[in-house]
């Protein structure tokens, strides 16, 4: 069967997410993360075999490198997004697999993307993307976290060049603004696309009618009651319907590995 063709960004702007291959780690020690994060700088200050300046392959808004998975908000400009993350995934995994004589694919096949086409879900995703080590229960809050892109915005004034637009950013939105609005936590049943399921993953509200109008489930762990067979016809539906992994994991107290090979 034949890919899906990526939906094409009117701004050019994507949320775009890199996986390790089987949900392996990518990054094992603080060497890793900073070898990505020059990747990332290069790619908006490449220069040519002499050192001569080019012009930047892609304009970045935020990233975030999580143990096993990565997430940019990223900008086409003189490449198209898919070379400039073949870039990216090439480079690292030749560094990874020689590091760690590591052999095959380092990620996942395809990465994931989306369009950002309005300013609303702009910030909206600048939120997600810093607020993802908060989620994971790695920091408490945004500011901790040492591998994601919130400390540029907040050094911002100090002329250091940065990976990230930051002057782009603190044009429609002051500084202070901004903090306020990336530390406060987003709702869980904000729509966001997620890596399980590939599409935008349905909030827990849905999710509970979903299982109480098609199956008539009081709730979702009482799915538990039910033979494996009909566990993984209803969570296949489930997933269909647009529930991710984690979420439904979460939600009915069955494992992620069930959940995931329904």
């Amino acid at each position: 069967m034949a890919r899906q063709a990526r939906e094409k960004s009117g701004t050019g702007i994507y949320h775009v997410m890199l996986r390790g291959i089987n949900r392996q780690n990518i990054f094992e020690d603080s060497e890793d993360y900073n070898r990505f994060i020059k990747l990332l700088y290069q790619m908006v200050y490449p220069v040519d075999d002499s050192g001569k300046p080019l012009p930047s392959r892609c304009v970045f808004y935020a990233y975030c490198l999580m143990t096993n998975h990565i997430h940019l908000l990223i900008r086409e400009a003189s490449e198209s997004l898919a070379d400039v993350i073949k870039r990216i995934g090439t480079s690292y995994a030749q560094y990874y697999n020689k590091k760690y004589q590591h052999f095959g694919h380092l990620f996942q096949d395809r990465f994931k993307s989306e369009p950002v086409n309005d300013n609303a879900y702009f910030f909206t995703l600048l939120r997600y993307i810093h607020q993802n080590p908060v989620a994971a229960g790695i920091t408490k809050d945004v500011i901790s976290y040492q591998w994601s892109s919130w400390d540029e915005y907040e050094r911002s004034e100090n002329g250091i060049p940065s990976i990230c637009n930051t002057k782009s950013v603190l044009s429609r939105m002051p500084l202070n603004e901004l903090r306020e609005l990336v530390f406060e936590l987003l709702p869980k049943t904000e729509a966001i696309l997620d890596f399980d399921s590939g599409t935008i993953v349905r909030s827990d509200e849905e999710m509970n009618e979903f299982f109480k109008n098609s199956f008539g489930l009081r709730h979702p762990a009482d799915l538990q009651l039910y033979s494996r067979d009909r566990q993984n016809d209803i969570l296949r539906e489930a997933k269909e319907y647009g529930g991710s992994i984690r979420q439904l994991s979460r939600m009915t107290g069955i494992s992620f590995t069930i959940v995931r090979n329904a």
